[in-house]
Protein backbone atom coordinates (compact mmCIF):
# COMPACT_ATOMS: atom_id res chain seq x y z
CA UNK A 1 0.00 0.00 0.00
CA UNK A 2 1.15 3.30 -0.57
CA UNK A 3 1.46 5.44 2.08
CA UNK A 4 0.93 8.47 0.63
CA UNK A 5 -2.23 8.05 -0.92
CA UNK A 6 -4.80 9.62 -0.01
CA UNK A 7 -8.84 8.95 0.35
CA UNK A 8 -11.81 10.31 -0.22
CA UNK A 9 -14.31 9.96 3.32
CA UNK A 10 -16.18 7.57 0.47
CA UNK A 11 -13.11 5.16 -0.11
CA UNK A 12 -12.05 5.25 3.18
CA UNK A 13 -15.83 4.59 4.77
CA UNK A 14 -15.89 1.47 2.19
CA UNK A 15 -12.92 0.38 3.22
CA UNK A 16 -13.24 0.18 6.60
CA UNK A 17 -17.15 -1.37 5.96
CA UNK A 18 -14.68 -4.28 4.82
CA UNK A 19 -12.43 -4.22 7.35
CA UNK A 20 -15.40 -4.22 9.82
CA UNK A 21 -17.28 -6.85 7.77
CA UNK A 22 -13.91 -9.20 7.58
CA UNK A 23 -14.25 -9.65 11.48
CA UNK A 24 -15.63 -8.07 14.28
CA UNK A 25 -14.15 -4.70 15.29
CA UNK A 26 -13.68 -2.05 18.54
CA UNK A 27 -14.02 1.11 18.02
CA UNK A 28 -10.34 1.49 18.96
CA UNK A 29 -9.33 -1.05 16.04
CA UNK A 30 -11.77 1.09 13.59
CA UNK A 31 -10.01 4.60 14.79
CA UNK A 32 -6.62 3.30 14.93
CA UNK A 33 -6.93 2.10 11.22
CA UNK A 34 -8.61 5.53 10.11
CA UNK A 35 -5.20 6.96 11.62
CA UNK A 36 -3.14 4.75 9.30
CA UNK A 37 -5.12 5.95 6.08
CA UNK A 38 -4.73 9.81 7.60
CA UNK A 39 -8.35 10.93 7.97
CA UNK A 40 -8.62 14.38 9.63
CA UNK A 41 -10.68 13.79 13.04
CA UNK A 42 -13.83 15.19 11.25
CA UNK A 43 -13.61 12.66 8.70
CA UNK A 44 -12.84 9.98 11.37
CA UNK A 45 -15.76 11.05 13.70
CA UNK A 46 -18.05 10.97 9.87
CA UNK A 47 -16.83 7.06 9.12
CA UNK A 48 -17.25 5.81 12.82
CA UNK A 49 -20.90 7.75 12.87
CA UNK A 50 -21.71 5.81 9.45
CA UNK A 51 -20.35 2.52 10.37
CA UNK A 52 -22.09 2.89 13.59
CA UNK A 53 -25.46 3.43 12.16
CA UNK A 54 -24.83 0.53 9.26
CA UNK A 55 -24.05 -1.84 11.99
CA UNK A 56 -20.73 -2.37 10.58
CA UNK A 57 -19.71 -1.48 14.39
CA UNK A 58 -20.84 -2.66 17.19
CA UNK A 59 -19.08 -2.83 20.98
CA UNK A 60 -21.52 -4.91 21.94
CA UNK A 61 -21.62 -7.42 19.71
CA UNK A 62 -17.57 -7.51 19.11
CA UNK A 63 -17.26 -7.90 23.00
CA UNK A 64 -19.22 -10.95 22.84
CA UNK A 65 -17.62 -12.22 19.75
CA UNK A 66 -13.86 -11.66 21.62
CA UNK A 67 -14.97 -13.55 24.61
CA UNK A 68 -16.07 -16.37 22.80
CA UNK A 69 -13.58 -16.32 20.95
CA UNK A 70 -10.89 -16.33 23.26
CA UNK A 71 -12.18 -18.49 26.03
CA UNK A 72 -13.25 -21.70 23.35
CA UNK A 73 -9.93 -20.74 21.10
CA UNK A 74 -7.54 -19.61 24.06
CA UNK A 75 -8.92 -20.90 26.60
CA UNK A 76 -8.70 -17.87 28.37
CA UNK A 77 -10.19 -17.08 31.74
CA UNK A 78 -12.63 -14.34 32.64
CA UNK A 79 -9.82 -12.13 33.85
CA UNK A 80 -7.60 -12.27 30.80
CA UNK A 81 -10.87 -12.10 28.81
CA UNK A 82 -12.11 -8.77 30.89
CA UNK A 83 -8.15 -7.22 30.75
CA UNK A 84 -8.02 -7.13 27.61
CA UNK A 85 -11.45 -5.73 26.69
CA UNK A 86 -10.58 -3.27 29.05
CA UNK A 87 -7.19 -2.10 26.79
CA UNK A 88 -9.13 -1.92 24.03
CA UNK A 89 -11.46 0.47 25.91
CA UNK A 90 -14.29 -1.54 25.55
CA UNK A 91 -17.26 -0.18 28.35
CA UNK A 92 -17.93 -1.83 31.40
CA UNK A 93 -21.11 -2.81 30.23
CA UNK A 94 -20.53 -4.26 27.30
CA UNK A 95 -17.61 -6.22 28.80
CA UNK A 96 -20.28 -7.52 31.67
CA UNK A 97 -22.14 -8.30 28.44
CA UNK A 98 -19.49 -10.65 27.01
CA UNK A 99 -18.55 -12.52 29.91
CA UNK A 100 -22.10 -13.73 30.59
CA UNK A 101 -21.38 -15.37 26.91
CA UNK A 102 -19.46 -17.89 28.84
CA UNK A 103 -21.18 -20.71 30.15
CA UNK A 104 -20.26 -21.58 33.50
CA UNK A 105 -20.28 -25.65 33.30
CA UNK A 106 -18.21 -25.44 30.29
CA UNK A 107 -15.90 -22.65 32.17
CA UNK A 108 -15.47 -25.58 34.68
CA UNK A 109 -14.47 -28.01 32.21
CA UNK A 110 -12.31 -26.25 30.51
CA UNK A 111 -10.28 -25.54 33.78
CA UNK A 112 -10.17 -28.89 34.78
CA UNK A 113 -9.41 -29.72 30.90
CA UNK A 114 -6.08 -27.13 31.16
CA UNK A 115 -5.36 -28.29 34.62
CA UNK A 116 -5.15 -32.12 33.92
CA UNK A 117 -3.19 -31.30 30.84
CA UNK A 118 -0.89 -28.94 32.96
CA UNK A 119 0.22 -31.49 35.14
CA UNK A 120 0.92 -34.11 33.07
CA UNK A 121 2.89 -32.21 30.77
CA UNK A 122 5.38 -31.34 34.27
CA UNK A 123 8.06 -33.51 35.31
CA UNK A 124 8.78 -31.08 38.95
CA UNK A 125 8.54 -34.17 41.54
CA UNK A 126 8.24 -30.99 44.13
CA UNK A 127 4.97 -30.93 45.30
CA UNK A 128 5.10 -26.67 45.86
CA UNK A 129 6.75 -26.40 43.17
CA UNK A 130 5.00 -28.39 40.84
CA UNK A 131 1.65 -26.44 42.39
CA UNK A 132 3.40 -22.95 41.63
CA UNK A 133 3.89 -23.88 37.99
CA UNK A 134 0.65 -24.71 37.77
CA UNK A 135 -0.91 -21.78 39.26
CA UNK A 136 1.64 -19.26 37.33
CA UNK A 137 0.36 -21.31 34.30
CA UNK A 138 -3.14 -20.85 34.91
CA UNK A 139 -2.96 -17.32 36.58
CA UNK A 140 -1.14 -15.97 32.91
CA UNK A 141 -4.30 -17.88 31.24
CA UNK A 142 -6.54 -15.45 33.36
CA UNK A 143 -8.11 -17.88 34.93
CA UNK A 144 -9.69 -16.58 38.98
CA UNK A 145 -7.08 -17.63 41.80
CA UNK A 146 -9.67 -19.16 44.26
CA UNK A 147 -10.48 -21.65 41.24
CA UNK A 148 -6.90 -22.44 40.90
CA UNK A 149 -6.43 -23.01 44.47
CA UNK A 150 -9.40 -25.25 44.68
CA UNK A 151 -7.95 -27.11 41.91
CA UNK A 152 -4.52 -27.43 43.59
CA UNK A 153 -5.91 -28.70 46.31
CA UNK A 154 -6.85 -31.95 44.75
CA UNK A 155 -3.53 -33.04 43.92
Amino acid sequence: MDSHKTYTVKEATLKLMNYCAYQERCHQDVEQKLIELRMIPEARQQIIHTLLEENFLNEERFAQSFARGKFRIKKWGRIRIQRELKRRKVSRFNIITALKEIDDTEYIETLDQLFKKRLESLTEKNPQKLKKKIADYLLYRGWESYLIYEKLNEI
